[in-house]
């Protein structure tokens, strides 16, 4: 199937070299390859370049490599599986996470029956170019069991005797602080609130700290503080942030997602888009 990728590609960006080990080059961009079966088709340079990609992959000697899905907003881990040259071909032509079956030796899309598809963003190579990262958006829940993402167990929860749970899933230090604030939202407002429960139930307070908060770190740089002093500041404006973010209802990854698409845009041309919105 064509799909067209006028705007995510303009050019094919792809790292070949002659060793397969990491150079500086690289690291700063190992691959990306994005184009429609039909532009590839009908141009022998573009096609040239993606079999030359895809012949230096270091393939096993079943023909794969591990394919691992990542989200693009929130860094996420959401599944391992496994792909081959056809596979990897496919996900660059459809931008469809699309892995192989060992157990039904065939090609399979993620979401081809749950419509839960991982729409793939950009292609990394490690830097022995044996595994690979598929960089997307997830339509809905990855894991079959509905989770968000496949790794939701705990290795020292268990070792602790604690059971698993679907949604302990493994987060990074803001997605953490995510759920704990989620967590003292949903509390109960009987005994003593906990600070953040405080912020959550009076807006005047929440607001005002936020704006205080974001005066100190004005102030950090104004008066040449220390960088530690900056990063304590950025903390705490984060923090409140993230409290206002819960009492709308709006999700980190939301506000990530924002900041992604702005990326090709510049301030001003982000501006004026306010203004026609409005």
């Amino acid at each position: 199937m064509a799909v067209s990728y006028s705007q995510c590609v303009q050019s094919l960006k792809v790292s070949l070299t002659g060793s397969d080990r990491c150079r500086d080059n690289d690291m700063k961009r190992n691959c990306l390859v994005f184009a429609s079966s039909t532009e590839s088709n009908s141009n022998p340079v573009l096609q040239s370049k993606v079999d030359r990609l895809l012949d230096s992959v270091k393939w096993d000697n079943k023909g794969l490599a591990v394919a691992i899905a990542q989200n693009v907003d929130t860094g996420a881990i959401l599944m391992q599986g496994f792909a081959n040259r056809d596979a990897l071909a496919t996900t660059i032509s459809s931008r469809k996470a699309t892995f192989y079956s060992r157990s039904r030796s065939t090609l399979w899309t993620k979401g081809e029956t749950s419509q839960n598809f991982i729409n793939v963003q950009d292609i990394f190579l490690d830097c022995d170019r044996d595994s690979i990262i598929y960089l997307g958006k997830p339509d809905g829940p990855t894991c079959h069991t509905g989770s968000e993402t496949c790794y939701y167990t705990s290795v020292l929860d268990a070792l602790k005797d604690q059971p698993v749970q679907g949604n302990n899933l493994a987060m990074t230090t803001l997605y953490s602080l995510e759920s704990t604030i989620s967590q003292r939202k949903a509390a109960s407002k009987n005994g003593k609130p906990s600070w953040t429960k405080r912020l959550l139930l009076d807006s005047k307070l929440l607001c005002s700290k936020i704006r205080e908060e974001a005066d100190e770190l004005c102030r950090t740089l104004e008066e040449n503080e220390d960088n530690s002093r900056t990063a304590s500041e950025m903390a705490d404006v984060l923090y409140h942030a993230m409290v206002l973010l819960a009492l709308k209802d709006v999700k980190a990854e939301e506000v990530l997602e924002v900041l992604r698409k702005r990326f090709s845009q510049s301030g001003i041309e982000e501006k004026r888009s306010r203004v026609s919105e409005n």
